[in-house]
């Protein structure tokens, strides 16, 4: 079958009740930002976490009852696993979901807890795929795709309904990629809904095949480099989904690691609101300003899941408070006794600055003797208040050398 818009609205009658009706916030610091007015689609509030409930459940529940019976088998980079067993749990029928080794604690322990069967195998996406088809083959499962599914592309689309009921004046759809489920869905019902609306997709630029794929007029298979956007890490476009991009997709375009890490911390910090990395792919794209817009434009953004390990967002916050000069580093020396430290202190004190960790250092670093060095972090306002910190330690009698962010190699 070749997905239509009755699909999508036949997927939202079946999934009433079932799935959460996510909002639609306004974000007042991102319209700033951008020249625009700016909303956020907040699927990270969705069940099991992410948007992939609504394909999930489109698929699973209109399974016959052989195929339910036989039980269903996935392949997930992590939020389609949880959406599938969320679904199947629904149904009372059996799941076996494979992740690929490095698939986020968090992800595998929500999957775990839905009651599904989780077998971890393969570095990347695309090598647990082929474990689960080899298990498909196997057992006489029934195979759940992740986005190359019509039934799963029109239970995503119902978001695009969403958007279209809640926010009519939208005239911008932005919408993280990996394989092309959501977007192939989202972009139909908008397409079909709002007026002159554009649909821009985004995808990591570690793992980003769409315009490749886009140019060759084929799916092509890209290379795979670690990416902090887990979800959309996925190496090659859906059969299916490719020629939907195709038609209702105006233009996909990529962010990098750094991008992603500050759409990130801008959920967080200013949206309140808990997002993943492929989830923020769209904040990311906007504030890097890689999308072009007009003073007029009103731009709807999907936060398509919340489900990050909570020591990788604690580390993502960290790292771009360094970025913004919130967290600064500091190296000094001071002389080899009691009170010293205790006085150099209380002139970062004197400037408002917050200690945040400080370590002496001796011979590591050939201190010369009779003196100690410091080496402290210090939690400031900004980047200029970090200056004056560093002025104000200096014209206390102190040399300071500030230290960098470092200069590493991807």
């Amino acid at each position: 079958m070749t997905v239509k818009l009755s699909d999508i609205q036949d997927a939202r009658k079946l999934l009433h009740n079932i799935i959460n009706p996510t909002p639609i916030i306004a974000d007042e610091r991102l319209s700033a930002d951008i020249g625009a007015k700016a909303f956020l689609k907040a699927e990270c509030l969705q069940r099991s976490g992410s948007f992939k409930i609504r394909g999930a459940y489109n698929k699973i529940s209109r399974l016959s009852d052989e195929e339910k019976k036989r039980g269903v088998v996935t392949a997930s980079a992590g939020n389609h696993a949880q959406g599938v067993a969320l679904a199947a749990r629904l149904n009372d029928i059996k799941a076996v979901i494979v992740l690929p080794e490095f698939a986020p604690l968090t992800k595998i322990i929500a999957t775990k807890s839905q009651g599904a069967e989780v077998i971890l195998r393969g570095a990347t996406f695309d090598e647990a795929v082929d474990h689960s088809r080899e298990l498909q083959e196997k057992h006489g499962y029934t195979y759940v795709h992740a986005f190359d599914d019509e039934l799963v592309i029109a239970g995503q689309g119902t978001i695009g309904l969403e958007i279209a009921d809640d926010l009519p004046d939208t005239n911008v759809v932005v919408v993280p990629i990996g394989g092309g489920g959501v977007i192939s869905g989202v972009a139909l019902a908008v397409k079909h809904l709002l007026p002159d609306v554009r649909v821009i997709g985004v995808q990591a630029e570690n793992i980003a095949a769409v315009n490749r794929s886009l140019e060759a007029g084929e799916t092509v298979e890209t290379e795979y480099k670690p990416t902090i956007a887990d979800g959309i890490a996925v190496k090659r476009p859906g059969e299916i989904t490719l020629p939907m991009i195709r038609e209702y997709v105006d233009e996909v375009v990529e962010v990098s690691e750094e991008e992603i890490a500050f759409g990130i911390f801008h959920c967080v910090q200013n949206s309140h609101l808990v997002v993943e990395g492929a989830g923020a792919a769209g904040v990311a794209a906007l504030l890097a300003k890689k999308i072009k817009l007009k003073p007029d434009d009103t731009v709807c953004t999907i936060l398509c899941g919340g489900n990050i390990d909570g020591n990788l967002l604690a580390r993502i916050i960290e790292q771009v408070l360094v970025r913004h000069g919130r967290y600064i580093i500091m190296k000094l020396l001071v002389l080899d006794r009691p009170g010293t430290l205790a006085a150099m202190l209380n002139h970062v004190a004197e400037t408002g600055a917050n200690v945040v960790e400080v370590y002496h250092q001796r011979a590591i670093w050939l201190a010369p003797l009779g003196r100690v060095g410091i080496e402290m972090i210090l939690e400031v306002r900004d980047e200029q208040h970090g200056r004056d910190v560093h002025k104000h330690l200096e014209v206390s009698g102190y040399h300071v050398e500030r230290q960098g962010q470092g200069d590493w190699e991807e």
